[in-house]
């Protein structure tokens, strides 16, 4: 098998199962706007922006490590007894600390009223980080069908957990001697319950690991141990800084938001987290394509035609991206109906934005390759940084004189800076034959597709008249794709045979 087309097979399992559950995660959202008020929604968005600095402090970059000194030192087995040992001794301490500081957490998130939200976001936390390490083994092991399966499970049990509780227990209520049930129901709980569901999804999967992790033999090498940890260190920096640029911005638009008051701020927190969703086709894509690189990209490294087989992934990549930037951007008068509040259809504007910032994250995931393989983890430190301050800066100055449209700001600059620094640096550290000319200009037509669509919709109001436009714009960015990249795709298969 092909180095891309084995890419392409795990992509496959990985983005099945990440699209999957990832799709079914989302599919709460018209849900959870119908079910949850607009502040309500920005409650439940704000925990979920905490959660991801617990889960870098919790993993301390240790996923990355595996896959890297597991390939390094061809003892992977002895690589995953000493950084299990070493999460499963800092998980409880950490989770012991954290609880004692609940209502601190919680005032500084400003749902000083529900502490047992943060309880709940530490249990989750804990649960998926002892889980971390057994699903790293199955992607190194190439053995994404069961990952996959425990995913999406996983998954499932979630929604019908939050499903019951919010839809079907509170039809029970109108009959109180109807349902066992109801002894364990509160009406008042709300948020909770979706909380709770998850901290049923993690530990479910956790369970469902109990092969991988009774695999365990408490060996502990100390002299690798202080190895790795000197490697990955700087990514809890690049981690810290990924999550500021990623979720930081709902934490501080609920500090700052204009519009005056508490329930003010977390109902613009409501709206840009719902809008945030909508640029789901992009972000799935861009979870399942790391979840096959990046243990890929480390074993290619062996190859002596590996920086070739980089930039080839890389433009493929960007093909990809770029015909969903347009497939979401123009049909966003449909996309839009996930939302079912539409209240918060006010900030249907920052989507094209996100979409965009989310192209150029998923390039630079490609492009920081070139420091994790030279050892260089500090230089994705210092970008991360970089990335970290522009969004902090943007956002301080400009979210309490226009809202959520900052935020969405702030991340586009902040992942195209990183792109762009990463991009320049990687080439001088470890160059790459990128044919980033192309790349860029396949960007730059689906933008001028996209307001040219904008321009045209404008003048002539009619939706059927959008999605006639948006269909032939769409057809003929891919029947322009197929003409210049006609090589390309025969040599993939599958797409190789109608070419």
């Amino acid at each position: 098998m092909s180095s891309i087309k084995k890419l392409a097979s795990q992509t496959m399992w990985y983005g099945v199962s990440s699209i999957i559950a990832r799709f079914l995660t989302y599919a709460l959202t018209p849900y959870l706007t119908s079910k949850l008020s607009t502040a309500l929604y920005g409650d439940m968005s704000l925990i979920y922006s905490a959660i991801p600095f617990l889960n870098i402090v919790f993993t301390y970059g240790l996923e990355t490590a595996f896959f890297r000194y597991a390939q390094k030192e061809q003892r992977p087995n002895e690589v995953y007894n000493t950084l299990f040992i070493s999460l499963l001794g800092s998980t409880l301490f950490l989770t012991v600390l954290l609880l004692s500081f609940t209502q601190p957490i919680a005032q500084f998130l400003r749902l000083e009223a529900h502490p047992e939200y943060i309880k709940w976001g530490i249990y989750i936390v804990a649960l998926d980080t002892i889980a971390a390490l057994p699903f790293a083994k199955l992607r190194q092991e190439g053995r994404p069908v069961k990952y996959a399966f425990i995913r999406i499970l996983s998954v499932v049990l979630n929604i019908i957990f939050v499903y019951f509780f919010l839809s079907i227990c509170p039809q029970l209520a109108k009959n109180p001697a109807g349902s066992p049930f109801l002894l364990l129901y509160n009406p008042n709980m709300g948020v909770g319950y979706i909380l709770l569901g998850n901290v049923i999804q993690s530990a479910v999967a956790m369970l469902l690991l109990y092969k991988q992790i009774s695999q365990l033999k408490f060996s502990f090498n100390a002299k690798l141990w202080k190895e790795i940890m000197i490697y990955t260190l700087p990514l809890i920096i690049v981690g810290f800084g990924g999550v500021i640029n990623e979720t930081f911005d709902r934490i501080m638009l609920g500090w700052w938001a204009p519009g005056g008051g508490e329930l003010a701020a977390k109902e613009q927190v409501g709206i840009y987290s719902a809008n945030y969703k909508l640029s789901i086709l992009i972000t799935l894509f861009i979870q399942a394509f790391k979840m096959g690189a990046e243990p890929f990209f480390f074993k290619q490294a062996a190859e002596g035609n590996a920086q070739k087989t980089y930039a080839r992934v890389m433009k493929l990549f960007v093909i990809i991206i770029s015909f969903m930037f347009l497939f979401v951007a123009l049909y966003l008068d449909i996309w839009k109906h996930f939302i079912r509040n539409k209240a918060m259809w006010a900030g249907l504007g920052v989507v094209p934005i996100l979409l965009f910032a989310n192209m150029f994250l998923g390039i630079y995931y490609n492009l920081s390759i070139w420091y994790k393989l030279s050892n260089r983890t500090m230089a994705g430190a210092w970008i991360t940084l970089i990335g970290a301050a522009i969004t902090l800066l943007i956002n301080f100055i400009f979210i309490p004189h226009f809202s959520y449209k900052a935020c969405a700001w702030a991340t586009c600059l902040c992942y195209g800076s990183m792109m762009v620094i990463s991009f320049i640096w990687g080439q001088k550290e470890y160059p790459v034959p990128y044919v980033w000319k192309k790349m860029v200009a396949y960007m730059v037509i689906v933008l001028l597709l996209f307001f040219l669509h904008k321009g045209i919709t404008s003048l002539i109001h009619s939706s059927v008249f959008s999605f006639i436009l948006a269909t032939l714009f769409l057809g003929a960015y891919g029947w322009f794709l197929l003409q210049v990249e006609k090589k390309e795709f025969r040599k993939l298969p599958v797409i190789g045979k109608f070419v």
